[in-house]
């Protein structure tokens, strides 16, 4: 099956490029590139790779390749921005297992975090 079909039966992909885009104008949130360089110091990149293995890694895979979720590797991500991974991450993915992570994690780990799953820094 190519790949054009696959992304059209699935609806996951179909939510997320209709409806996913336009939620930070619905919620306020504002959502953008990787926070300042000040910020990024002052998270805990352990800590925070800890949570990708261990609790994105529940659903997700322990190697992020698919579980309950979706595989969640560079390859299977190169399709979205890393602004959107971010809102996905904080505000999950309605009507789906994805929890919304927002008062667990803020904005720059966020960032963080979908930024190193877009660049295999998870693996």
């Amino acid at each position: 099956m190519a790949r054009t079909e696959r992304m059209a039966q699935n609806p996951l992909r179909s939510f997320l490029k209709a409806g996913l885009l336009a939620l930070p104008l619905l919620t306020g949130v504002p959502v953008g590139a990787l926070a300042d360089e000040e910020a990024l110091k002052i998270i805990d990149r352990e800590k925070l790779t800890d949570f990708v293995q261990q609790d994105c890694g529940s659903c997700h895979g322990l190697t992020l390749e698919g579980g309950l979720g979706g595989p969640i590797l560079p390859e299977n991500l190169e399709h979205m921005d890393a602004d959107v991974i971010q809102e996905v991450i904080l505000g999950g993915l309605p009507g789906t297992a994805m929890p919304p992570w927002r008062g667990f994690l803020n904005e720059t780990e966020a960032a963080f975090i979908a930024e190193g799953l877009k660049t295999g820094a998870f693996k």
